[in-house]
């Protein structure tokens, strides 16, 4: 057993050789509440441990002694005790001689505020004598407690209450088991023994990014888009994408325009869906790689816009391209104003089945009894949503119109059903 693990023991046996000392040879017990007073006559004073709580200050500092400079270890386990006082006085229990000997065991515990090695040696046996090479003393507190408080604890033990006082003792140290890790002194201070590399601001000394800048009024970038990476350390860089959804996407190509921008053309295939950009850049030690930021990529409607759908038998049919195939699992819906429409499943295709499409079909139709639940005969603007990612409806900003025009729909992103 580690030595150290009995440290509760030995501060226990401490504090009852202060107080059997202190009182001349008084009979000093150690006794749950209940059975305190059992085959005992006669002066006593009983010590009773009624609480073990951690030690907030201790918790996570290494042990002095154990642990040197740039070494670690684990901390050692720092613990507050809570001890009760009884005094039994005479062989009737009398109540001037309780009262009189509770006096006197709290004078000698004021008298001794803090246990030092000398006492702690004295009162101990061998097997607990490492308590006193901790490096913090052991330290006795008057704890105040309530009334209810302390009913409460000798209730707890179902045995009639008596004057009583409580202690704080802190702290006692118990080592953890574990081993230290000391790491083998340092010969060179970096490479060619160079010491450290130092830099007078605040940039960070690999890629970083800060922003990617969309194509002007675009709220998602589109295959083929051209989006501007703004950040430090960015020359010499290239971006690249990463998905949860696509596990090996195609890859943009990178223009340097300083070493804090890049454009950025993102391939034309390149699906819909939410990606991770960043930049990757190499140097003669490896790759460093900047911090990631999300783009999303928008669908592109390649059927031909505005278009007007009929109904037959109160259901319209709308088919839609989209320029890039979407996967079979990702969702796709239709909006037409503030309506959805899911698109519908595609037809169990013969083995080895597709693993995207790029048609899809959208059915509305009047629910039994009701009305159609679109407007009839008015243009709807329409997106395509894969993902939860819209198609562009926002126009461009025409030749000559001033930067800060406010933006307005595309009118011609329009569906009508008649």
């Amino acid at each position: 057993m580690n030595p150290s693990a009995l440290a509760i023991a030995a501060t226990t046996a401490t504090l009852q050789g202060v107080l059997s000392e202190g009182l001349g040879g008084a009979n000093v017990t150690v006794r749950p509440l209940d059975t305190a007073r059992n085959n005992t006559t006669g002066d006593q004073i009983n010590l009773f441990l009624y609480q073990v709580l951690p030690d907030a200050a201790w918790r996570n500092l290494d042990n002095p002694r154990r642990v040197r400079p740039g070494e670690t270890a684990p901390p050692p386990l720092p613990l507050t005790l809570y001890y009760l006082i009884t005094a039994f006085g005479g062989d009737n229990d009398n109540d001037i001689k309780s009262h009189a000997l509770l006096g006197k065991a709290m004078s000698v515990f004021h008298d001794y505020p803090v246990i030092g090695a000398d006492k702690i040696k004295k009162d101990i046996d061998s097997e607990t004598a490492n308590l006193q090479e901790q490096v913090e003393r052991i330290r006795i507190t008057l704890q105040p407690l309530s009334f209810e408080e302390i009913s409460k604890l000798w209730t707890t033990f179902q045995t009639h209450y008596r004057t009583s006082a409580a202690y704080q003792v802190s702290v006692v140290l118990i080592e953890s088991m574990r081993g230290t890790q000391a790491p083998l002194p340092v010969l060179r201070r970096g490479e060619d023994d160079r010491g450290v590399t130092s830099q007078p601001d605040l940039v960070p000394p690999f890629p970083a990014l800060t922003s990617a800048q969309l194509p002007e009024r675009q709220f998602s970038a589109k295959p083929g888009d051209v989006i501007r990476l703004r950040g430090s350390r960015l020359s010499g860089g290239a971006a690249r994408l990463a998905s949860l959804r696509f596990p090996n996407p195609p890859q943009p190509t990178t223009a340097a325009v300083n070493d804090t921008q890049l454009d950025v053309t993102l391939p034309a295939n390149l699906a819909a869906g939410f990606y991770t950009i960043a930049v990757r850049l190499t140097t003669p030690r490896g790759e460093i790689s900047s911090n990631e930021l999300p783009l999303a990529v928008a669908p592109v409607i390649t059927t031909p816009l505005p278009l007007t759908v009929t109904r037959a038998g109160g259901v319209a049919t709308i088919n839609l391209t989209c320029s890039v195939p979407a996967l079979l699992e990702q969702r796709v819906s239709l909006l037409l104003g503030d309506y959805e429409a899911q698109a519908e499943p595609a037809p169990p295709p013969p083995p080895p089945p597709p693993v995207a499409r790029n048609t899809f079909q959208f059915i509305i139709r009047t629910p039994a009894g009701g009305q159609f639940p679109t407007p009839i005969g008015v243009g709807l603007l329409t997106r395509l949503r894969v993902d939860g990612i819209d198609s562009e409806i926002i126009a461009p900003r025409q030749p000559g119109e001033p930067e800060n025009a406010p933006p307005r729909f595309d009118q011609n992103k329009k569906i009508t059903i008649n």
